[in-house]
């Protein structure tokens, strides 16, 4: 009921369209961030965040190599191009990851070690970091929302009424992203502090 509210008033339905891409795209983006977190096991997401210097441009590690986890502990990196190996074994060695590349001519190996008490804590930190920055971002689009909102009351192109529904309607759906993205943090929190 409430989300027709805000979809059906003509002054507005625009806008709540773009809103809402706009927080899913920023929950997205959370989630790719959650996926690139180191555990304790090794996954593929986890080199996400490396780019590599390639003929003169920066460009993402995924896009010049296959990346595997062939094993718990264990990331295979293999170039499309055998020349590529120094500069991608430099990139992921200085993505301060805390990961110890070695190059066999052929394929990076990257051992996954396990974490440290401490390191696990500074995990949690970081991901504590990375879920307030995407709940500023979502408070963010939605002070656009009521900005919007506003603007349309005075233009005279909405009621009073309507203005304050769809405030609450933007509310809502800013409450339950946020939520979203808590119970994905939370839930990595767990895995990141659980000893395997």
């Amino acid at each position: 009921m409430a989300q027709a509210t805000m979809a059906t008033v003509p002054a507005l339905k625009e806008g709540y369209g773009q809103l809402k891409i706009r927080m899913d795209k920023a929950v997205d983006d959370f989630r790719k961030a959650m996926a690139a977190t180191r555990t304790g096991r090794a996954s593929v997401h986890m080199l996400d965040s490396v780019s590599v210097e390639y003929y003169g441009s920066q460009m993402p590690l995924n896009q010049i190599a296959q990346v595997h986890a062939p094993e718990a502990q264990l990331i295979t990196v293999q170039p499309f191009d055998p020349s590529s190996l120094g500069p991608i074994e430099k990139a992921i060695r200085s993505a301060d990851l805390g990961l110890n590349p070695m190059n066999d001519g052929k394929i990076i190996r990257v051992p996954v070690p396990a974490l440290t008490e401490e390191r696990r804590r500074d995990m949690v930190k970081h991901l504590h970091k990375i879920l307030e920055e995407h709940r500023t971002a979502v408070r963010n689009i939605r002070r656009d929302g009521n900005e919007l909102i506003k603007k349309a009351l005075k233009d005279k192109k909405i009621t009073e009424d309507e203005e304050r529904r769809a405030m609450e309607e933007i509310q809502k759906l800013t409450d339950d992203e946020i939520k979203k993205m808590e119970e994905m943090s939370k839930g990595k929190e767990k895995e990141v502090m659980e000893i395997k």
